[in-house]
């Protein structure tokens, strides 16, 4: 029977290391790229704050007007008016199935404190919240509850006309998170 040196068991030891290296490298590049999956994944199935697409401040404008081919493709368009008291007020314009152009808040009565809006799903608008669906020919014309609360606009000239006043006398309490 041989008897291991120093120099021997030295080596036997950096061999080890040497095998396992590789297999912690795997290791790594696994865990990373799981922990990127499900960041992923995560990102789809978690409905976030609602981004809106443009942001309006009040310059002292009585009415914001926006031309109504901008929604000929049925997606709706997000926006955010900062009120004079600091309120985001958030709504969404859009041109639903039947023609018709369509404004709401990005609330309702039932879920607005949790503040998340609504998404688009082809032809309906999905709360983020509680997740009830609302046909597009619906916005502007049922109220309450869970449905998106509808916004005064009116079509002029090619545009859609949203009156400033509008959004702050119809749109502030559902954007006032102080409020009990």
């Amino acid at each position: 029977m041989s008897k291991k040196t120093s120099k021997d068991k030295k080596a036997a030891v950096l061999q080890s290391r040497k095998s396992k290296a590789p297999m912690f490298i795997t290791l790594i590049v696994a865990a990373a790229l799981a922990g990127g999956g499900m960041f992923l994944l995560g990102g789809k199935k978690e409905a976030g704050p609602v981004a809106a697409t443009a942001a309006v401040k009040s310059t002292g404008a009585s009415e914001f007007s926006y031309p109504v081919s901008d929604f000929n493709d049925g997606k709706a368009r997000y926006y955010s008016f900062k009120s004079p008291k600091g309120l985001d007020i958030r709504y969404f314009i859009m041109k639903s199935s039947d023609g018709v152009i369509r404004a709401a808040f990005d609330a309702c009565d039932t879920c607005w404190a949790a503040g998340k809006g609504y998404r688009q799903e082809g032809d309906v608008m999905v709360c983020n919240n509680c997740g009830l669906r609302f046909p597009s020919v619906k916005i502007n014309e049922v109220k309450g509850g869970c449905n998106p609360s509808p916004l005064t606009r009116t079509v002029a000239g090619g545009n859609v006309i949203i009156k400033v006043r509008d959004i702050i006398e119809q749109g502030s309490f559902y954007f006032n998170f102080n409020r009990s």
